[in-house]
């Protein structure tokens, strides 16, 4: 937790999460946790995303992301903290 009171965390989600929706579904629960920050597929076929907000709401968004939408197999997840940024909503990225 920062002074702020924001988490925030990156996340690396593997196995079956492309061409399942998987972005577009985390862009749905992000929006409706009211949690903040960025989703995109990687060129290796993981899903990357960066959540932040409260310790709770990111919990909740990252234990969401382990089962995914329907259509997924998440193999693996990996979370890391990461310093604060300046998100104002939840956005798809482009696939880096």
């Amino acid at each position: 937790m920062t002074g702020n009171g924001l988490k925030t965390s990156h996340v690396r989600i593997s196995g079956r999460v492309q061409g399942v929706r998987y972005r577009a579904w985390a862009v749905e629960q992000a929006v409706r946790l009211g949690v903040t920050g960025w989703v995109r597929n990687r060129a290796d076929g993981t899903v990357e995303a960066v959540f932040q907000g409260s310790e709770a709401m990111v919990k909740n968004m990252i234990e969401m992301c382990r089962q995914g939408p329907s259509g997924a197999k998440v193999g693996g997840l990996t979370v890391e903290p990461m310093p604060p940024q300046d998100f104002y909503d939840f956005k798809q990225r482009a696939t880096e």
